[in-house]
């Protein structure tokens, strides 16, 4: 039985094979980290769009994966994923503002602080306390809810599954469409 409530695979006869969430989402900080200091330093809208964007993204995947299994396993997990859920609401409405003004410092620390909660307190929890097995089933959870996540900040939209696995991708596909139609640079890989 999975630690976190995951449905049961199907039987393949190996290894499950993928990235844990740790993996993932320590690289999606280290990312985003990078980003932003390119961005307080290098200052152009082309950058601007792939933080917001790249940020969003994750953001998004966090909420549909992380949190829950932070809920489900950690003593205390339902205070720290409220405490968490509502410092990404309010770096989304932050992220709203960036994409009007120039100011990136204050994204930039932001971030920083985003990072250091869930690499300091987050991560190391889950670690100890779920499986290798369900990491990695999480981490491929969190790639492809990453593919499916809007490209722009919506604080308004539900954070909590199960509404945001069906809303998010539904806002994704708007922002997908705006994003093509301005010629919006969505991806680092793109810069």
């Amino acid at each position: 039985m999975s630690a976190l409530d995951l449905p049961p695979l199907p039987p393949t006869g190996g290894e499950i094979t993928g990235r844990s969430a740790i993996d993932v989402l320590g690289e999606q900080h280290r990312q985003l980290v990078e980003l932003c200091d390119r961005l307080t330093t290098e200052p152009s809208r082309k950058l601007r769009d792939v933080v917001v964007a790249t940020l969003s993204r994750h953001l998004s995947a966090e909420e549909q994966y992380l949190y829950p299994a932070i809920r489900k396993v950690v003593p205390g997990g339902e205070d720290l994923a409220a405490r968490e859920l509502a410092e990404d609401k309010a770096l989304l409405i932050l992220l709203q503002r960036v994409q009007k003004d120039q100011d990136f410092a204050e994204l930039a620390a932001a971030v920083r602080r985003h990072v250091a909660a869930d690499s300091e307190e987050l991560l190391p929890v889950l670690t100890q306390m779920v499986p290798i097995e369900d990491l990695i089933r999480v981490g491929n959870r969190i790639e492809v809810a990453e593919e499916a996540a809007p490209t722009r900040p919506h604080p308004g939209t539900p954070s909590n599954p199960p509404w945001n696995k069906v809303v998010d991708p539904v806002v994704a596909v708007v922002d997908k469409v705006r994003d093509v139609v301005t010629n919006r640079t969505t991806y680092p890989t793109d810069l």
